[in-house]
């Protein structure tokens, strides 16, 4: 699958299946929702801690594969799989993360 990274696009494989993966600003309006963070700045904070729950990686995925296209709940999302199991979904995340906001690289959440 074609990603352009420009755009903030990430390629993640969850149940065996290829997804585009974008926090748009749709996707980072509804996780500022979720969050009941005032702006921006605030989810840059709070993910910048590295420090993330099961279910923040659940909302953020689910935002991801909303914001790619993709009509998939959260409660879909905490169903699936992806290869490393919730350190696959971190690297996910990461990746999507530093693609959306230049983060210091991928690989630097903490899952925890």
């Amino acid at each position: 699958m074609t990603v352009n990274r420009r755009r903030g696009e990430v390629a993640a494989e969850l149940d065996g299946r290829s997804f585009r993966l974008c926090l748009t600003l749709g996707a980072l309006a509804e996780l500022e929702a979720a969050y009941e963070a005032e702006d921006l700045g605030a989810l840059v904070e709070r993910f910048g801690s590295g420090r993330l729950s099961a279910r923040d990686l659940i909302r953020i995925t689910a935002a991801g594969l909303r914001g790619g296209g993709n009509d998939i709940s959260d409660q879909e999302v905490s169903a699936m799989q992806a290869e490393g199991g919730v350190a696959g979904f971190a690297a996910i995340v990461s990746e999507l993360l530093a693609a959306t906001f230049g983060a210091r690289g991928s690989g630097s959440l903490d899952p925890r």
